[in-house]
């Protein structure tokens, strides 16, 4: 089957120009891992690209980071709790920090989640799940809620694996803020940005028996497929979909579930969904259609067994009708598949890089981040493997996860208590 890439559609994926400069939110401005910008260094020179500044003191954690206007955003682990903290973009120095909770004492130390930022305010998520709107200015408290307290959310769990904490960043959609308590009687919330307050909450009903009980570590993504304006997520059961306006359950797929962490954001394209975890499991095209009034249905376009590509965490970009990432268990290896059919263009590639890499797209290039700190250029091609350039990020310690930013010309790596802002603009 071939997907028709119509010329609306195109208009859609292209950015708006006015927003090269900042990355506001989870994997960018439109939350698939792609930065608009051109004119950057095509290779790198033997050592990476020049360092323009580095900056210490944000803690422990794998948070990446927002960048809008002339501030960093991003969270952290401090001695006495968990932070939100602000940065000065050309530099790095600290301009405010606010607590959020206790910090999280385990061996994967520190917070996951990404800040959003929303014009005046910033939207973040500590580890217990509990949800804030703080003042971008200075960082005070507008309003915060609890998705274990108000809503019986917790994390998916089966076969005695350890709680990893709520990952989640939120999405910011016209006048809401969607969070996932991921359970039964409400999957997703909708909350007002300006105040908190319910405007609903999503019960679903039963997926399917494959995967875990309870919400994932995946963030939401916006879909119009089949005319529908809702919202895709990837909680413990599987891939589901949720109408915008009112809070309805659309639809559900289970297959692509694991039961142990179902992490890597979903692509939304069209009418279609695609989707992968890690654990053995596979990836998923999804075709989304009307059934009835005001209703869409998800089919199974094919599925890819995990021994051609599964994603652990890292994530996938969507790159002229190929999906490029990482794939195996904890592995990254490189790969290229072809989204209409599934298929591999190319690899899996073996390269320098160890264990999970985290995948972000600009100017022709995918930027792999691996877990051993090591960071490879590669081209988005389907021709085949080409890599253009590596280097190491220094003082890596703890597992090197944290996803890639490009905004402004700039390479922002978080490496816990560490960021590192490369210039990669070519002239």
């Amino acid at each position: 089957m071939r997907l028709a890439i119509t010329t609306a559609l195109l208009a859609a994926l292209t950015l708006n120009p006015l927003l090269a400069a900042d990355w506001p939110q989870w994997r960018g401005p439109n939350r698939d891992g792609r930065s608009p910008e051109t004119g950057l260094l095509g290779a790198w020179p033997e050592g990476g690209p020049p360092l323009a500044w580095r900056a210490s003191g944000l803690g422990g954690g794998y948070s990446s980071v927002a960048v809008v206007g002339d501030r960093i955003y991003t969270l952290g682990d401090l001695e006495d709790g968990q932070y939100a903290m602000a940065l000065e973009r050309k530099d790095g120095a600290p301009v405010w920090k606010t607590k959020i909770g206790p910090s999280w004492d385990d061996r994967f130390l520190g917070p996951r989640s990404t800040p959003t930022v929303d014009g005046d305010h910033v939207y973040v998520m500590s580890t217990e799940g509990e949800v804030f709107c703080l003042k971008a200015a200075d960082g005070e408290k507008v309003w915060s809620r609890s998705l274990p307290a108000d809503y019986g959310s917790h994390l998916m769990q089966a076969m005695g694996t350890t709680d990893w904490r709520y990952a989640e960043s939120p999405l910011v959609d016209g006048d809401r803020v969607i969070v996932t308590p991921g359970v039964t009687a409400a999957a997703l919330v909708a909350l007002d940005k300006k105040t908190g307050a319910e405007i609903w909450k999503a019960p679903i009903g039963r997926i399917g028996s494959q995967g875990a009980y309870g919400a994932g570590y995946s963030s939401v993504v916006i879909s119009h497929g089949a005319g529908v304006k809702q919202y895709v997520q990837f909680i413990g059961r599987g891939v589901i979909g949720i109408e915008a306006e009112s809070g309805k359950y659309l639809w559900g797929y289970n297959r692509v579930a694991n039961d142990i962490a179902n992490i890597a954001t979903p692509i939304a394209q069209g009418d279609h969904v695609f989707a992968s975890s890690g654990y053995r499991t596979g990836s998923a095209l999804l075709e989304l259609s009307a059934d009835g009034e005001g209703g869409v249905k998800a089919e199974e376009v094919y599925f890819v067994e995990p021994e051609t590509m599964q994603n652990h965490h890292g994530g996938l970009i969507l790159h002229e009708g190929h999906v490029y990432t990482g794939t195996g268990h904890n592995k990254g290896f490189p790969i290229a598949v072809r989204l209409e059919d599934g298929e591999a263009a190319w690899g899996p590639e073996r390269n320098q890089g160890q264990n999970s890499a985290a995948v972000t797209y600009a100017d022709g290039r995918i930027y792999f981040r691996y877990q051993d700190g090591r960071m490879i250029l590669v081209e988005a091609t389907p021709e085949g493997y080409r890599e253009h350039g590596t280097f190491e990020i220094p003082d890596v310690e703890k597992e090197s996860w944290s996803h890639p930013v490009i905004a402004g010309g700039m390479l922002f790596l978080r490496e816990q208590d560490n960021l590192f802002a490369y210039d990669i603009r070519a002239e």
